[in-house]
């Protein structure tokens, strides 16, 4: 038979395993940190993506435990500094487009000295994925009051309790209209993967927020949304097009009051799986009042796809701009670009 000159060796893209993606670095997390899970469940979700070489997928992380992620992955990655991963990564991406890069962050390091850049990344909706680890504490400063800490939360630094409001990631990534909000717990590792695949997947920017459980300094913060007796009644999973049901039985469901949430009972012949809302992945006005379940006592955590939809990147209109700067003016120079138009000569 002859040979197929067609199928260059180069061409032909390994099988990978979780064994690909991780380091033969040392993990030093606590044990029964759920930093964990995230990385076993991406080691585990890359190698289900097709097509794209593992020299194709960066790493970029600021600082907290979190960022020790580019450690631990094979793959490419760099570790900046506090709060500045974004901005980094959003270089990465736009200088190198044909790269799959992803951000390790945390509550603090994302969302208080790095909120700047990461709500101006989520804006410009430059093709870069999010991880955002929240376990609503400082960890790796031993224990002080993040921004996603509890009002009234007693920390180190708050030792009366705070008197601070917490910030919700995805109401703040919604009022960022970003593309894609996902939220996903580090309990539930088939879900997790899920969600890192749909990541993927989604061309602009994503925001997958991973509850995760910080066994030293915040022991329990999710306990009602991973325990086994609890969970099934204090959590609702997202699936677009279906209806928004929920508990043990699935007897839960939930319906809107005007534009007010509320849970009905689909047992007690008054109500019916027609009367409760249906999900809608486009819908930024059904994922605001999603968002507004974070913290509510009487409504479920939702877990999955808030919005996904399209919008123009960053990157790619940067390079049109450039393309068609270069056929009007032609590639120019660096003499002519530090003269500038405003320059003059004197002598």
């Amino acid at each position: 038979m002859a040979e197929n000159n067609n199928n260059k060796k180069e061409d032909i893209l390994p099988i990978y395993t979780s064994k690909d993606f991780t380091s033969d670095r040392d993990v030093r997390w606590c044990p029964g940190c759920g930093d964990y899970s995230v990385l076993a469940q991406v080691q585990r979700s890359f190698p289900q993506i097709l097509g794209q070489k593992k020299e194709k997928f960066v790493f970029i992380s600021g600082i907290g435990c979190s960022s020790r992620f580019p450690y631990y992955m094979d793959t490419y990655g760099f570790h900046t500094i506090h709060g500045r991963a974004a901005a980094i990564a959003s270089g990465v991406k736009t200088a190198n487009p044909e790269l799959s890069v992803w951000i390790a962050t945390g509550d603090g390091d994302a969302l208080s000295i790095g909120g700047n850049h990461f709500i101006h990344l989520l804006r410009r909706n430059i093709d870069v994925n999010i991880l955002l680890f929240n376990n609503r504490i400082y960890g790796l400063t031993k224990g002080q009051v993040s921004p996603t800490s509890e009002h009234g939360k007693v920390t180190k630094s708050t030792p009366y309790g705070s008197i601070e409001y917490p910030v919700n990631p995805v109401s703040l990534a919604l009022g960022m209209e970003g593309t894609f909000i996902a939220r996903t717990i580090d309990r539930d590792p088939k879900h997790m993967q899920e969600m890192i695949l749909r990541c993927y997947k989604h061309y602009g920017t994503t925001l997958l927020e991973i509850l995760q459980n910080c066994v030293i300094f915040n022991d329990g913060a999710y306990e009602m949304y991973t325990n086994k007796e609890t969970k099934d009644d204090n959590v609702i999973y997202l699936e677009n097009g279906k209806p928004l049901i929920f508990g043990k039985q699935k007897d839960k469901g939930i319906k809107l009051d005007g534009w007010k949430p509320v849970v009905i009972n689909l047992s007690d012949g008054k109500h019916s799986i027609n009367d409760c809302l249906v999900h809608d992945e486009s819908s930024k006005d059904l994922a605001f009042i999603l968002s507004s379940f974070y913290d509510n006592p009487s409504l479920p955590l939702p877990l999955g796809v808030f919005l996904d939809r399209q919008r123009n990147r960053y990157e790619v209109e940067m390079e049109n701009q450039i393309a068609d700067t270069k056929k009007k003016y032609g590639e120019g120079t660096i003499d002519e670009l530090l003269m500038g138009p405003s320059t003059w000569e004197i002598k």
